[in-house]
């Protein structure tokens, strides 16, 4: 007999998920909620957060706290429009990585070498990023320079030269667009999934693909290699890993400065989005990138979940306002289907005691998610359109709802933040 195991259902959860979205899709009339487009702009919307907090889980196994990854990803950016409007996409590729690891060297120095506060040295990378960036645009962008007659701002760069290039899946994306002509029928669930793919698949930018191959890489160095060991070890008990001979102060710089790189190469691709440095242009994504992080539990495929959701309601968004409202009725879903699991696990003779105990508790909270129910099905009978300022916020709103939900079953690792100095005993 085959063993159920934690992947068959991840599997199983997407398949009910994208069942549950065609379903919201028919019901609602929004096409738009599984449409290649909103898709497509969810996985560019989806890949800088994805790799903040990629830059956040680097750092964070290793015992640092990085708040810092905004001011990192802003160091990112600046560098990789400068160097991408000279040298070409390539060198914008490596200048925003570079920038992005220097942000990260200044964090590990503070942290590790000189025992600063980790959300303070934190705070001071996120008011660092971009006033060194402001300066240099000032120095560097100003009228009669080089940047300038190429058609800089104080607050931009000139466009880079020769953009990195987007390719498509094969048999799927490439050719004839079998998947498009399927989207549009629109009938259920199978022009659901041809949405899906199209969108993932067609016409998708290089650094996408790099981005979501790091996730398994980032997963086999930190679980399944000897430095991922050492490196999580520094993060749950550095003073056994320096009993056993791991350089932690060593460990702890490198992750750092790897961090930093992640979340400038998450700078890197919001500039290849603009194709080139705009001021502001990271608009709070590092912020959402940690929050993604912790979503995930400090694990690359948790990470990845919290990124796609970010991404998806940012992209519905942006595509359409009214779509926004299928929220509402997918929320309502979603407490249905856990208030009938909730009865079911009530009403059965082999419940399990401490269920049977909480009581009064279980009852007042399937009482809430009844109510919780009906409020949302009724404001998605009854709100045609939001407001474009609640549109606008949608993804920080869903940002916090996350973390409230996700804060029940979050495990950090132990010495997360804690000051380590070599020799002293814990």
């Amino acid at each position: 007999m085959t063993r159920f195991t934690k992947y068959h259902l991840v599997l199983v959860s997407i398949a009910a998920l994208i069942l549950l979205m065609s379903l919201v899709r028919v019901v609602s009339g929004q096409n738009d909620i599984t449409s290649s487009g909103t898709f497509a702009a969810a996985l560019l919307l989806a890949v800088p957060i994805g790799l903040a907090g990629l830059g956040g889980l680097w750092a964070e196994r290793a015992g640092v706290v990085n708040i810092g990854l905004e001011g990192m990803m802003v160091l990112g950016t600046w560098f990789a429009g400068w160097a991408g409007y000279q040298w070409g996409a390539w060198a914008a590729l490596l200048a925003g990585l570079l920038g992005g690891a220097l942000g990260g060297l200044i964090h590990a120095i503070a942290t590790v070498s000189f025992g600063v506060d980790h959300i303070i040295s934190g705070v001071a990378i996120n008011l660092l990023g971009p006033g060194v960036t402001r300066f240099l645009s000032e120095v560097l962008y100003k009228e009669g320079t080089h940047a300038g007659d190429a058609g800089a701002g104080i607050t931009s760069s000139p466009a880079i030269t020769s953009p990195a290039p987007s390719v498509s899946l094969p048999l799927l994306s490439d050719g004839p667009d079998l998947l498009g002509k399927l989207e549009g029928t629109h009938w259920f669930l199978l022009s659901d999934l041809a949405g899906i793919l199209r969108g993932l698949t067609h016409d998708v930018n290089v650094l996408v693909v790099l981005a979501v191959l790091l996730l398994p890489v980032t997963f086999f160095v930190l679980w399944h290699t000897a430095f991922g060991l050492r490196l999580r070890s520094a993060g749950e008990n550095p003073w056994a890993a320096e009993s056993l001979g791991v350089n932690v102060y060593r460990i702890k710089y490198v992750a750092v400065v790897i961090s930093g790189a992640f979340a400038g190469l998450g700078g890197v691709f919001l500039v290849f989005v603009s194709t080139k440095y705009v001021e502001g242009q990271t608009q709070g994504r590092g912020f959402i990138g940690l929050a993604a992080m912790i979503f995930g539990n400090w694990r690359p495929g948790g990470l990845a979940v919290g990124a796609s959701l970010f991404g998806y309601a940012d992209g519905l968004q942006l595509r359409s306002n009214q779509a926004i409202t299928s929220f509402f009725l997918f929320g309502a879903v979603l407490l249905l289907g856990y208030l009938i699991g909730r009865v079911r696990r009530m009403l059965s003779p082999d419940r399990p005691a401490e269920l049977a105990a909480r009581g009064a508790r279980e009852y007042t909270l399937m009482a809430v998610a009844a109510a919780g129910m009906v409020v949302l099905f009724w404001l998605w009978r009854t709100v045609d359109q939001l407001p474009n300022e609640f549109v606008f916020i949608t993804p920080h709103v869903l940002t916090l709802l996350v973390l409230m939900v996700a804060s029940q079953r979050l495990r950090m690792p132990k010495a997360d933040g804690v000051r380590y100095r070599r020799g002293e005993q814990h």
